[in-house]
Formats: C-alpha cells, structure tokens, sequence
C-alpha cells in the first residue's frame, strides 16, 4: 500500500491505503457496538425520511420553518451516510483497510457536512423571528431568504472542507498508514504526518472558530431575545408551550457543540479512544436525537405522516391544490 516518490531531490513514502484500527485495542464490544450502531443509523434514515417525505408532498408545510426542518435533515441524511455504512462495515472485518481515494473522500464529506451548525443557527433565526418579529416573518424570513441561508451554510463548509483536505493531503506521511480510529477523521489523519502540521492545526483552528463559534454566539444571541420575549407573554399555557419548543432546539445545539467542543477545541493531549467514542456520538447520535425531537414532537408533520401511511395524503394533496393555485401553495403553512 505504498510508493516511492521523489520531489527536489528528498525521498518520502506515499500512502495509497490505510488500514483502520478502529476498536481494535477492545475488539470484544465491536459485534454489539455493530449492532447499536446499526440501529441508531436505520432511525436516523428512517426519521429523516419520515420528516423530508411529509415536507415535500404536503402542501401545508411548505413554510419557510418546515424547509429549514428538511434542509437539517438532509445534512443529517448525508453526513451520517458518509461514514456510518464503512464504520458498520469495518466492525465485522478483521482487515479494515480503506483506499487513499475512499479515505480522501470520507474526509472531506464529513467536514462539509458540518453545515449543520449554520443550519441550527437559521432555525435559530427562524424562532427569534416569529417570536419577537410575527409582523415581519415574511418579509425576514421568506422563501428566498431560507433557500440563500441554506445555500450558505453548505457553500461555506464545502469550501472550507476542500481547502482543510487539500493541505492534508499534500503532506508527507513517510509510509505511516495505520490510522487510530474508525475512518480518516482529519486529526487521526494529522497524527500520521512526518511533516510540519502547524499551517494544519492554525486553519482547522480558525475554521472551527469562524463556521462554529459565530453561528453558535448567534444562536446564544437569538436565544436570549426569544427568552425575553417569551417572559412577557401574559399566558402560562402560551409561555410553557414556547419554553418546551425553544428547549428542545437548545438540547440539539448542546449536543453538536459540545461534541464540536471536546473534538477540535480541547487541549493537544487527547486520549484516542474518547476522540473515537466522541466522533461516534457527533456522528450517530446527535443526528438521531435531533430526529427525535424535531419530527415526533411536531404535530403536524406526524398528521401528515399518519395520512401517509393511511393512503389519504395524495388525494388531501389534490383537493388542495384544486382550491389553492400551485403559486400559493408554495407559500401556504
């Protein structure tokens, strides 16, 4: 799995594959960790979908609030699908190797879909907004303003992820090809290079900071008006119903940050097999759980999903559109 290169005259080792350690200092747990891993990625699947699925063929959810619901789980879809169906393999495997170009990959498609983290932040917005600014939500929280919102937290991330994998792959890594953990994550990766990685740790560093830290200061921001506001409300039925809602948000963004937190913002000494379980939970669980809170606790998307499995949504969607014009359904909710 190596080759020989020379550039001006100084001789390395290139990688063509790795071979993936994964649990392999407690192998015993790896059968039951399939197991649980499994289970927790089909619920991931299976509630995403259940939560896109509704948005899309209900009418009644297009809103600017239920295509900012989509838009986090098809991130949630995505990223979990980049790394979870190799790491379930590699759980029965005794050889768990992974190509240069499948590790480069996996890479660079679970740093992207850290997007997730604006995405928060525009759900955010999105609660602020109808909280403390009901008469404006559609002029500040329209159609176009949601779809430019979204096309930017996955615009950001990608270029960040791409910059963040080219100057990893461009370094020296001397034939070290064992990576301590369940696929090419970008600090097991760094561990192997035989080269000066401080150009690395400063750009991860900063890019942490800027596309987590800032969404995650106006999400705190956000939050505290949306507070605020709730107090005043002069009903206890009205201000237990928004407490339930904007906790809820808040246990989602205390999950992905704190596990945002523990991998990329702890101090350089770090104990690997808490780097992988930490992974695994940012991975697995906080997209499941998000699941959970976002699409069994909304009633209007379990109706919708209900009416799915009854067989009558698609005949509620007609009549809907019989006496709503396609040019006013989209905007309908």
């Amino acid at each position: 799995m190596e080759k020989q290169s020379e550039t001006d005259g100084t001789h390395h080792t290139a990688t063509t594959g790795y071979i993936l350690l994964g649990l392999q200092e407690h192998p015993s747990p790896e059968t039951a960790l399939f197991m649980l891993c499994l289970g927790i990625y089909c619920m991931t699947l299976l509630g995403n979908l259940l939560l896109v699925g509704p948005i899309v063929l209900d009418p009644r959810l297009h809103s600017p609030m239920y295509f900012l619901l989509s838009n986090l789980s098809r991130i949630d879809i995505c990223g979990t699908s980049s790394s979870m169906p190799l790491m379930l393999v590699n759980f029965l495997e005794a050889q768990k190797a992974i190509s240069f170009l499948s590790g480069a990959l996996r890479m660079y498609l679970t740093l992207a879909l850290g997007a997730r983290v604006i995405a928060l932040a525009v759900m955010a917005y999105d609660w602020y907004v109808a909280i403390c600014q009901p008469l404006r939500y559609s002029e500040l929280v329209s159609g176009a303003v949601c779809t430019r919102m979204a096309a930017l937290g996955w615009g950001t991330h990608f270029a960040s992820s791409l910059l963040q994998s080219i100057l990893v792959w461009h370094l020296p890594f001397c034939g070290h090809d064992v990576i301590n953990h369940f696929f090419c994550e970008i600090l097991a990766v760094l561990k192997l290079a035989c080269g000066d990685i401080s150009l690395n740790a400063l750009t991860l560093m900063e890019a942490t900071a800027v596309l987590s830290l800032t969404p995650f200061l106006l999400i705190c921001l956000s939050y505290i008006f949306t507070l605020v506001a709730i107090l005043r409300v002069p009903s206890a039925a009205g201000q237990h119903k928004a407490f339930s809602t904007c906790s809820a948000h808040l246990t989602v963004v205390l999950v992905v940050y704190g596990a945002i937190s523990f991998l990329y913002l702890k101090p350089k000494a770090k104990d690997p097999s808490m780097d992988k379980s930490i992974t695994l939970f940012y991975g697995a669980v906080a997209p499941s759980l998000s699941t959970l809170i976002y699409s069994l606790r909304n009633m209007e998307v379990r109706a919708t999903v209900t009416a799915l499995l009854g067989g009558d949504l698609f005949s509620r969607k007609m009549s809907y559109f019989h006496c709503c014009p396609p040019s006013l359904a989209i905007t309908a909710g």
